[in-house]
């Protein structure tokens, strides 16, 4: 081709400067400048941006619902993941805060004491639950049930935790159906109590949850169901099924019926509000809502739930307020020293008699509620022993859920006139009788001058009408004649432990004594001469059955000569038919007794025996204030007739051990007169001997009379009968004078003799 030639062909060239753009399949004209004009590389990154977020944006509007569900996942997913990893942290923490779960065990659960009857009867129980533990297959089968109805429907299907019923508990709570609701399941609960506290806290919640796993991983259902009835509390300081069932309705767990099983599961949501004792329209409506949900799980039928709402139970009397507590708690002092530690559930058989010591706490409650304000008496105290020193009956004051102070065993009073058979006791032993006269006169001992409580004097008295009128001046002549040291050696010897001063006014009782001691002293005129030591407890056992102690008959061997228990029992026989006990009535039977009232009728005593019992009484005020003229002779010998006419029902009555003392004048015909002394045959105005008896006694292989026997010599029998004397001549080196048959034997009084005295041990002891 020629040069300079205009078509002449040319190849096309690039410039080294000149760029051309790729080509974008998704560009559009609008995205395109202003013509003519090739983009900048700069402007053609940023249309490249902008296209595609608005490419994007367009997507985005084009499918909303695809990109809103995937965040929301995609949110949801990560929140769960750390939620997951934030919780197994505070788990892990919290499990850090408790012992070793290898390690962890069951907590022993407190002892229980359970008291029982003389016949087996359940009296009481003592110790930190209130009630024994007791097995699942022991209970009524709805028992249990009414539990898991209420507080834990899935209680069978979960693993200790139930999230389906936290999520319903956590619904309800917050639409505000139902009141608060807890999600805690039984497991849960059992934990709570057996390893942490009480405190409502998310921690423990967190710690409750991971021992409710280890109890299940451990243990069965059926033993979780019955650690948690034996260890729950019940309210008004129970725990576990059987105390509360004790409580609540007066019998054991076992013989619960449906309508109380109701009611002691509903006690669970709020055991004081609910309680049946305290608000008992609550408790039922509570016991209709257990009802409905175990029909509703099949426990029951509609029939039954029917019969159950029909017949709502009711709270029986609360036993734990009864007069039987003070005995309960005596049981327990005792048993320190009977069987040292406890560290198992025991059973203590006791001496009580339930019959005697429901009949001694209405006799003395309601006794004060009739007259008690008349009297300005506002206490009372009783107890009941057998001649074996065996404790029948303990009311230890008037109201337990008032005061638990037993002033029985712990009240320390002063008896008074109550006092004075040892003070005559011990001026028998120096060889005085019942006949023996002594002056009821004003008497001055270095300024003191005690008085009768009449302020009446009368002479010349025999000791039989001293004691039966209980007349003060004859009781602080014999105990100036005997010494103030012998009448408390005789008081200890007899059972008194309380210690005695020893001085003039000893003989009217200002030493002060328990009812117990002084009750227990009276024994030996009861039983013919036995000291006795007063015991409550018979025999211990183990839950199941080990015997660990087992009473054995002791006494404190003869404490009285038995020459001088009929003279002592017809002093005070006197009392209660002409003497100050004249209200005692005890039909039928022989008794004898002692009234007693201090200074200022600061107390009132009567203590009683026949050859069955011997029962003590006392009134008057805790503050030790004068009572309005409450004599021995009043309130405490009403209270006393009548409980001992229950003690006594159905049992034949019986004389006083080894008779009554009898003075029978020798008569100038009787050819055994003429061997006595003169003085032995003199009769005196002022006590006139009865008329000559003769009885005839099986003795031996024929009837032999007894001769009359003079005046001054007591004849005693034993409880067939027969003259004792001869067979207590060991005891007492008794024998008959010389010239006296030995076939018609009687017993001699030894004659001790006097003792020294002068002024200042006649006033101080001596």
């Amino acid at each position: 081709m020629k040069k300079g030639s205009e078509n002449a062909r040319r190849e096309p060239t690039f410039a080294p400067s000149v760029r051309i753009p790729p080509v974008r399949p998704d560009f559009e004209a609008e995205d395109e400048g202003p013509p003519g004009k090739t983009p900048s590389r700069a402007s053609s990154k940023a249309q490249s941006k902008a296209t595609s977020r608005k490419s994007a944006a367009k997507r985005r509007a084009r499918k909303p619902g695809r990109s809103l569900f995937g965040r929301l996942f995609y949110w949801c997913f990560t929140l769960g993941i750390w939620a997951l990893i934030g919780g197994g942290a505070l788990v892990a923490y919290y499990a850090t805060q408790l012992p070793p779960i290898d390690q962890l065990a069951i907590p022993k659960r407190p002892p229980n004491i359970a008291i029982l009857g003389e016949d087996g009867s359940p009296l009481a129980n003592r110790g930190d639950t209130g009630g024994a533990a007791i097995h699942l297959a022991d209970l009524p089968p709805y028992l249990p049930k009414a539990f898991v109805a209420i507080e834990d429907r899935r209680f069978y299907s979960h693993y200790g935790v139930d999230p389906v019923g936290i999520f319903r508990a956590l619904t309800r709570n917050i639409i505000g159906h139902g009141g608060m609701q807890g999600g805690s399941t039984l497991t849960q609960q059992l934990a709570k109590n057996l390893f942490l506290t009480q405190e409502r806290t998310f921690s423990r919640k967190i710690q409750e949850a991971i021992l409710a796993l280890y109890l299940e991983h451990k243990y069965s259902k059926d033993q979780i169901l019955e650690l948690y009835l034996n260890r729950v509390y019940f309210g008004s300081g129970t725990y576990g099924v059987e105390a509360a069932a004790l409580k609540y309705f007066g019998h054991e767990a076992s013989a619960v019926t449906l309508p109380e099983a109701a009611i002691l599961a509903g006690l669970m949501k709020a055991p004081t509000k609910y309680a049946p004792n305290r608000n008992p329209q609550l408790a039922t409506e509570r016991a209709a809502q257990v009802i409905a949900a175990m029909a509703q799980e099949g426990y029951i039928t509609e029939n039954t739930a029917k019969i159950a709402l029909a017949l709502p139970a009711r709270a029986v009397h609360d036993q734990r307020n009864g007069s039987v507590n003070y005995a309960a708690d005596y049981v327990v002092d005792m048993l320190n020293d009977t069987i040292g530690a406890i560290d198992e559930d025991i059973v203590v058989t006791t001496t009580l008699n339930p019959t005697l010591q429901t009949a001694a706490e209405k006799s003395l409650t309601e006794e004060l509620d009739r007259k008690g304000a008349k009297f300005g008496a506002s206490q009372g105290a009783l107890v009941a022993i057998n001649p074996d020193g065996e404790i029948k009956a303990l009311v230890g004051g008037r109201n337990y859920a008032d005061s638990q102070f037993d002033r029985v065993v712990a009240a320390k009073r002063q008896p008074g006139s109550a006092f004075k058979p040892f003070v005559y006791l011990a001026a028998l032993e120096r060889g005085l009788t019942p006949d023996t006269l002594r002056e009821d006169a004003p008497i001055n001992v270095r300024g003191w001058q005690p008085e009768n409580y009449s302020r009446e004097y009368q002479g010349a008295v025999s000791l039989t009408k001293a004691l039966s009128q209980s007349l003060n001046t004859v009781a602080v002549r014999l105990g100036l004649e005997v010494g103030a040291k012998t009448v408390a050696k005789v008081a200890h010897r007899l059972g008194i432990t309380s210690d005695l001063q020893a001085n003039a006014s000893i003989a009217l009782g200002t030493s002060e004594v328990t009812p117990l001691e002084l009750v227990t002293a009276y024994a030996p005129f009861a039983n013919g001469g036995i000291g006795v030591q007063p015991h409550i407890v018979t025999k211990v056992t183990t839950a199941n059955g080990k015997l660990l102690y087992l009473r054995k008959g002791s006494s404190n061997g003869r404490v009285i000569d038995p020459q001088y228990v009929p003279m002592m029992n017809t002093m005070m026989q006197e009392t209660l038919l002409t003497g100050t006990a004249r209200r005692a009535d005890l039909p039928g039977w022989q008794a004898a007794g002692k009234t007693g009232t201090s200074q200022d009728f600061r107390d009132a005593w009567f203590i009683g025996y026949t050859s069955h019992m011997i029962t003590g009484v006392w009134v008057g005020n805790d503050d030790n204030s004068p009572t309005k003229h409450a004599s021995g002779g009043s309130l405490p010998v009403e209270i006393w007739s009548r409980f001992m006419k229950v003690a006594h029902q159905n049992i034949p009555p019986d004389q006083l051990p080894l008779g009554i003392w009898r003075a029978v004048p020798a008569p100038s015909d009787n050819p055994i007169a003429s061997l006595l002394p003169n003085f032995m045959r003199q009769e005196t105005a002022a006590n006139p001997a009865p008329a000559p008896t003769r009885r005839d006694i099986d003795y031996g292989n024929a009837p032999v009379p007894i001769a009359p026997v003079p005046r001054g010599e007591p004849v005693y029998r034993d409880t067939a009968g027969r003259d004792a004397s001869a067979r207590d001549a060991a005891h007492g080196g008794l024998m008959p004078p010389e010239g006296i048959p030995n076939t018609t034997p009687y017993p001699r009084p030894r004659q001790a003799p006097p003792a020294e005295h002068n002024f200042f041990s006649d006033l101080f002891g001596g």
